[in-house]
């Protein structure tokens, strides 16, 4: 899927600003004349905590956006699109009263072609349904006649049990962040010729000196001809094509590398009739060789963190000037990767990420598959979730700084461990099939009793979620080391590489100790000395991903106090004295050949 930009034959027509909006029930209303008033709200935002009210912030159920525009007659003989970058979690689009389009999953983009549907140079009503109920079919998942993700509703007491007669419907999570809604993305109209580019496609790959580009272009129409041509930073050709699918050869390139090196972009132009469209392009390579992963044939060594789309009024809602100011902040603590924990994150982050030269391993939302059942007996996700992933490596395949993808974050892998190979397995067979630059697959796996999964050791690259120190072994660092030592030596003999993708501890910003307590800056800091201590022992761990880059939103629960508070930063990005530790820790840590055999 091809990210909306203008050129001299596409317009794009930003929606964005104040909408008009109503919560409303837990079922979708059959007439709009319904909703009696409207409330202003920002799009693109979560709409949660636009105001301080509880049945915004804890809403369950539908809501309901307008919007009143109008197109210039001009573009009369133009295919036009109305493309939604996210909307959390379905959405039912309809255009002047009629049903134009729907949509599940929270975090994609899809597009309507609304050619024929609008009215040009007359007002047109744009309205938009939006469900932001989780339950055992959405990805996430959310619980259905259960507790809330760490938390407990004390079953079994009379008064407890009398108690929740009086509970208003709510969304109940297995997973630990907020459940922010809405229109979380931009809204945009663009334009194409009717004889128009509908995708492209680039393999990048090195022989020797030379950098090569194996292109196929998507087109829908009548025209024949379609010319590739590449340009170089300073906007000198490099290299020609013709022709729907082609090499190109780039003589003595320059390749995408990772920062703190220099993350070289060309640009590609495709001309196909009187439509162009160009995008980025980075020549780099991954693969896995035995226990390393490389990127452009050298051993790369991941530094940084899990992330959240989170922050504070926009909730998950687009928020450009902190995506630059979270990159800069990783730059300056010498990190050079994130993981889109637990869902993919806004197209401009991935962009921005191509410019910076941060690495990025792409994850689906598929996050809380497990509970008390068999999720892969019971639950009705997987044809969602195999949509999921088709969508996510639709749009995020040509992205360089994508070096792995991560079909999900913590599901249940040992209980019901054969029925979890089958789907994993068959998920991983799928998004191999579908990426064309054939990058790692993987899956994140929890704090488990890692004998019995026999779904994480068959992944291209182990990623593996551990809280020694700090959901177990609480506040007892010697024993938090003895413990994962003695399971590092059974990773140690599957021989692949291995990153631990979550490890942390919480605290709460000014509380100080000086004997480390649980909660302090002094635990938290002296916990990521002493486990890496004991990762840096072990020449198959190829990254740390410390949890969490800055503290986060949640559902409120006995075990948060305003959020999750394991960041590095706190939610407004001020320095904990983790922060300080690790930036001399990661900038003494080369991108490549860390652990050398």
């Amino acid at each position: 899927m091809l990210y909306p930009i203008m050129t001299d034959s596409r317009m794009v027509f930003d929606l964005s600003g104040i909408w008009d909006f109503a919560l409303g029930e837990e079922k979708l209303i059959d007439d709009f004349a319904e909703i009696k008033a409207y409330e202003p709200i920002a799009v693109p935002a979560s709409y949660n905590d636009q105001k301080d009210i509880n049945r915004f912030r804890n809403h369950y159920g539908w809501a309901y956006y307008r919007k009143i525009f109008t197109l210039p007659k001009i573009l009369k003989n133009e295919r036009i699109v109305l493309r939604f970058d996210a909307v959390t979690h379905t959405a039912v689009v309809y255009l002047n009263g009629k049903i134009a389009g729907e949509h599940k999953g929270g975090f994609l983009p899809f597009e309507i072609d609304i050619t024929d549907k609008v009215v040009l140079g007359e007002e047109q009503e744009l309205f938009v349904a939006v469900d932001n109920k989780i339950n055992h079919s959405t990805l996430p998942i959310g619980n259905e006649n259960s507790v809330a993700f760490f938390g407990s509703d004390n079953p079994g007491i009379p008064s407890v049990e009398a108690g929740k007669r009086y509970q208003s419907r709510r969304n109940i999570p297995n997973f630990d962040f907020f459940n922010f809604a809405g229109i979380n993305r931009s809204v945009r109209i663009f334009t194409t010729p009717k004889s128009y580019i509908d995708d492209i496609t680039v393999i990048p790959s090195v022989d020797g000196k030379n950098g090569i580009i194996d292109y196929s272009v998507d087109t829908v129409g009548s025209e024949e001809k379609i010319i590739v041509t590449v340009y170089d930073s300073q906007g000198e050709l490099s290299a020609i094509s013709n022709g729907k699918s082609g090499r190109i050869i780039i003589q003595n390139a320059r390749l995408w590398n990772p920062y703190p090196d220099i993350p070289y972009l060309y640009k590609l132009k495709v001309q196909y009739g009187s439509d162009n469209y160009s995008l980025d392009v980075g020549i780099r390579t991954v693969e896995v060789s035995g226990d390393k992963l490389l990127i452009n044939g050298k051993p790369f060594y991941f530094k940084g963190a899990g992330k959240h789309e989170d922050s504070y009024f926009c909730g998950r809602g687009l928020n450009l000037c902190l995506d630059v100011k979270d990159i800069n902040l990783l730059k300056l603590m010498g990190a050079n990767s994130f993981r889109t924990s637990h869902y993919p994150y806004a197209e401009e982050m991935y962009q921005l990420c191509d410019r910076e030269g941060i690495v990025i391993i792409d994850e689906t939302s598929a996050v809380g598959i497990g509970g008390g059942a068999n999720p892969y007996k019971e639950y009705s996700m997987h044809a969602h979730h195999r949509d999921v992933i088709r969508d996510l490596i639709n749009r995020d395949k040509n992205h360089p700084s994508v070096i792995m993808w991560s079909l999900g974050n913590e599901p249940e892998l040992e209980r019901f461990s054969q029925d979890a190979y089958d789907y994993w397995h068959s998920l991983y067979e799928l998004a191999h099939s579908l990426d064309p630059q054939n990058r790692p697959v993987t899956v994140v796996c929890c704090q488990n009793d890692y004998t019995k999964d026999i779904t994480t050791r068959t992944m291209d690259v182990i990623c593996i979620n551990r809280y020694y120190g700090w959901y177990n072994l609480s506040g007892d660092l010697d024993a938090a080391c003895y413990a994962l030592d003695i399971e590092l030596d059974f990773w140690q003999k599957i021989g692949k590489p291995v990153i631990i993708t979550e490890y942390g501890a919480d605290a709460v910003a000014g509380i100080h100790s000086n004997v480390p307590k649980m909660f302090s800056e002094e635990y938290q800091a002296e916990y990521f000395l002493r486990i890496n201590d004991c990762l840096d022992k072990r020449n198959f761990i190829i990254g740390e991903h410390p949890w969490n880059f800055a503290d986060f939103d949640t559902f409120d629960g006995c075990m948060r106090v305003g959020g999750n508070k394991k960041g590095i930063f706190t939610r407004a990005r001020e320095p904990k004295l983790l922060a300080h530790y690790l930036k001399k820790r990661w900038n003494s840590i080369p991108n490549f050949n860390y652990k050398n055999n």
